[in-house]
């Protein structure tokens, strides 16, 4: 083979070469931005995830923080009517007390 055609094939296969290099580091690039979207939209759709567990989460909580609320008020209100009904029988026992006092207090200065 000739001088000039080693010459020209070499010249070639560099240019195939510094061609395929070229391809190669296209693909890199685009195959780069695809990662980096695809992480994106993963980062997105985990963030999204989160927010709606907490949500999700506080709601529950909420939920039972009503729940526990309404137990509380509910003993309160039974609390409370024990109390006033247990007040009720006492009125008519310091009535009739008050009264003996008086009485005996009456029959005293007589």
């Amino acid at each position: 083979m000739p001088r000039a055609e080693v010459l020209e094939d070499i010249k070639s296969a560099e240019s195939d070469a510094d061609q395929i290099v070229a391809e190669a580091e296209g693909d890199r690039e685009q195959r780069l931005s695809e990662a980096r979207s695809r992480a994106d939209e993963i980062r997105s759709d985990a963030e999204a995830e989160a927010r709606e567990l907490k949500d999700e989460r506080i709601e529950s909580a909420r939920e039972d923080i009503e729940a526990e609320r309404d137990h509380i008020l509910e003993e309160g209100e039974a609390e409370r009517e024990a109390l006033q009904a247990q007040a009720e029988e006492n009125v008519d026992d310091a009535v009739e007390f008050a009264l003996e006092r008086f009485t005996e207090a009456v029959d005293a200065q007589t």
